[in-house]
């Protein structure tokens, strides 16, 4: 199951007024905007839990990600050692990362073409 994807994006404004009218028919709202330094990052979704982010942190393409949702923390860690030993690049060892939540423990790891790869476990141990 997918958990969510990020975009990065050119003009955050513009693509802020495109997504809010585009995703509105579809039950999806912003839910929260942080900013990170300089960067903009606007986080959408149905409900209280976002699963689509955009962000002008970025060139569009260099930190889109795809994250997909783990039932447990030992399933991020076999995602991590797996996709090494496929050949993927470590883009952040598994490990919780407070900032998106106290249970949000992930792992992320660079595809063979650059992309950021996120297997994420939300669950409290």
């Amino acid at each position: 199951m997918i958990d969510h994807i990020g975009l990065d994006v050119h003009d955050i404004e513009r693509s802020r007024a495109f997504y809010d009218a585009a995703l509105a028919p579809l039950g999806y709202r912003l839910i929260a905007q942080e900013r990170d330094g300089a960067s903009t990052v606007l986080l959408y979704g149905v409900g209280s839990e976002p699963d689509f982010v955009i962000a002008d942190k970025d060139q569009p393409g260099e930190a889109n990600h795809v994250a997909f949702r783990a039932e447990s923390r030992t399933m991020v860690d076999a995602f991590h050692a797996a996709a090494l030993a496929a050949g993927g690049r470590d883009n952040g060892a598994p490990g919780l990362r407070g900032r998106y939540g106290p249970n949000y423990y992930a792992a992320f790891v660079l595809d063979p073409d650059g992309f950021n790869i996120e297997a994420v476990c939300h669950a409290s141990a």
